[in-house]
């Protein structure tokens, strides 16, 4: 196939490809050329496709990659089909079926099955898909086997929107919303709590659960309709409505 307009660009080989790489230029690795579309600012790698810079190392089959004023000009990137992404410099690690990176915002999405993104000790999981934008600040995770985990704390619903904020160039989680029609799961130090939404502000430090709240703590269980535990403090109230009653059970120790 052969596009040689005023429009298109096209490179077609059956070995490999490779551009040279010196400090502060991107290197490019592909099997079965590179088809460049000039007018569209955009060409197409396929098959063992790598691509290496000094900001991010990315690994796929099928890769599209979106530029401004030349090739190394990169904008966005579309790759599909067993991905891995890292960036030393922001510490993200990612794999997933299907990346989408778009420079200028500093956002990457992954996508699909047993999705991971690793982000500084915070590590996310997803059947679905999940975003995180460096320049506003926000992540996103959406979708089956949703998980947020750290060393403080495990976290799980189909739906897990959070704000993070740079201390000493650390990112730390000022507020996260959780969602879940069948139940989410939250676990930090010796307490296990589960309702259908959970909130927490890092400025006052509460979590808040809503509706079919659960909190374990050892060898209690305290069930409601709404919850409050403080992650300072270490302590916890439920309260219920008037359908409802808080109820607690003591778990025999044996």
């Amino acid at each position: 196939m052969i596009k040689l307009l005023a429009c298109i660009f096209l490179i077609t080989v059956s070995f490999k490809t490779t551009f040279a790489r010196n400090v502060g230029e991107t290197e490019i690795t592909t099997e079965e050329g590179i088809e460049v579309f000039q007018n569209e600012k955009f060409y197409l790698l396929k098959k063992n496709v790598e691509i290496v810079s000094d900001e991010f190392n990315l690994k796929g089959q099928i890769v599209k990659i979106f530029f401004e004023k030349d090739l190394y000009d990169i904008k966005e990137i579309e790759a599909h089909d067993n991905v891995t992404f890292e960036s030393k410099i922001n510490q993200i690690n990612g794999y997933g079926e299907n990346v989408n990176i778009k420079m200028d915002e500093e956002e990457i999405a992954i996508n699909g099955n047993d999705s991971k993104l690793y982000l500084e000790k915070s590590k996310m999981y997803s059947n679905g898909k999940i975003v995180v934008n460096n320049l506003k600040g926000t992540f996103f995770i959406n979708g089956l086997e949703s998980k947020l985990i750290s060393d403080e704390i495990f976290i799980s619903g189909y739906k897990i929107d959070g704000i993070f904020e740079m201390i000493d160039n650390k990112r730390n989680v000022s507020e996260l919303t959780v969602e879940d029609e069948k139940e989410v799961n939250i676990k930090t130090d010796n307490i296990n709590m589960f309702s259908k939404k959970a909130i927490y502000n890092k400025t006052n430090s509460i979590i808040e659960l809503f509706e079919d709240v659960k909190i374990i703590r050892g060898n209690e269980v305290i069930t409601g309709n709404y919850g409050i535990f403080n992650t300072k403090e270490k302590s916890y109230k439920v309260s219920s409505n008037k359908n409802k009653k808080v109820k607690a059970i003591l778990l025999n120790a044996n």
